[in-house]
């Protein structure tokens, strides 16, 4: 059974989804986002799932919908309800357990210690999950710090990252991303003026390379 890929970014707004579309794509994984805030708009699962085009990946539901968009913790606070990471970890293992040979790209809610309750943030459910992590780092003024400070709390913590994938083309700081965090570029994202099923899978075949070799085993 692979360990799960977990898909976190450097802050909200990075393009988390949008990698977790291209990532599902090129390795015909399953794809699972566990906590959903807000409901309004729309579900990232819904999104991800119009902009598939192989027949393989599964879109798994949500394990917590919550209505408000807010950090997680307090949509669930509103809705009165508990995020618990170990029951997150138990759903995982068992989506895993239906399909062992295909890959399961979990997406995370904003940055690394985005609270989920009032005693876990994303990365305890890292931690949980045993999961490879993908760093999604979207350029923009300030991307570097933010990214550096992101790189430096995963390898004090021991969290397992895979790498790097970039979006946007604000500049170009990847280089300096890479070379000062140790952590290597999957690949980057340029800026799409339109987004859907056959951008995605474009952006798929061109990264799927390095992500097959990354994620093999």
């Amino acid at each position: 059974m692979h360990s799960p890929i977990f898909i976190t970014g450097i802050g909200t707004d990075v393009g988390k989804t949008l990698v977790a579309a291209i990532v599902t794509e090129a390795l015909e994984a399953d794809y699972w986002k566990p906590v959903q805030a807000g409901l309004e708009e729309g579900t990232d699962a819904m999104r991800v799932r119009s902009l598939l085009s192989n027949h393989r990946s599964q879109i798994h539901p949500e394990l917590y919908r919550l209505t408000t968009p807010a950090s997680p913790h307090i949509a669930a606070r509103i809705d009165q309800v508990t995020i618990d990471i170990d029951a997150i970890a138990a759903e995982a293992k068992r989506i895993q357990a239906e399909q062992p040979n295909r890959q399961l790209i979990i997406e995370g809610a904003g940055g690394l210690l985005v609270p989920l309750s009032p005693q876990h943030t994303v990365a305890d459910l890292i931690r949980a999950l045993q999961a490879k992590l993908i760093l999604v780092s979207r350029n923009y003024l300030g991307s570097i710090n933010h990214s550096l400070l992101t790189a430096a709390w995963c390898r004090h913590n021991h969290i397992p990252v895979a790498g790097w994938i970039f979006t946007d083309d604000y500049l170009y700081y990847d280089d300096e991303i890479v070379g000062w965090s140790g952590y290597p570029s999957l690949g980057r994202i340029p800026h799409l003026s339109v987004i859907n099923a056959a951008t995605i899978r474009e952006q798929a075949q061109r990264l799927k390379p390095v992500l097959t070799g990354t994620f093999a085993h």
